[in-house]
């Protein structure tokens, strides 16, 4: 995806043979790690809740989704959809496009020593 420089194509995507989800690593700073997350069909496993200990934000880049924040009804997610996910702020992906590829940018905060 990447050359030595840092630079990439986000929307060059991994085959669509192994539908294993793809999580990768852009790049991180100090306080922050970004992601490229690349799911076909895939969701939480049932009755699966994340609980993250950092602020999660997300950005649907290609494809659609359906997230749900506990005690909260599904949020479709398409392209272009972004939203910030609190530290402990309950959270599941009910499913991600089948047919098509859905592309997600995560930026994840990191807690430093001290903080948390």
């Amino acid at each position: 995806m990447s050359d030595g420089h840092g630079a990439g194509n986000l929307f060059s995507l991994p085959s669509s043979k192994g539908r294993a989800e793809l999580f990768e690593e852009l790049f991180r700073g100090q306080t922050y790690r970004v992601e490229r997350i690349c799911s076909r069909g895939q969701a939480s496993p049932p009755g699966f809740w994340y609980d993250q200990d950092h602020a999660e934000w997300v950005l649907l880049l290609q494809g659609s989704a359906g997230l749900q924040f506990a005690g909260e009804e599904e949020r479709l997610l398409v392209p272009g959809d972004y939203i910030l996910i609190k530290p402990h702020e309950k959270h599941r992906v009910n499913w991600t496009a089948p047919e098509q590829t859905t592309v997600w940018l995560a930026i994840h905060e990191i807690p430093q020593e001290g903080t948390a």
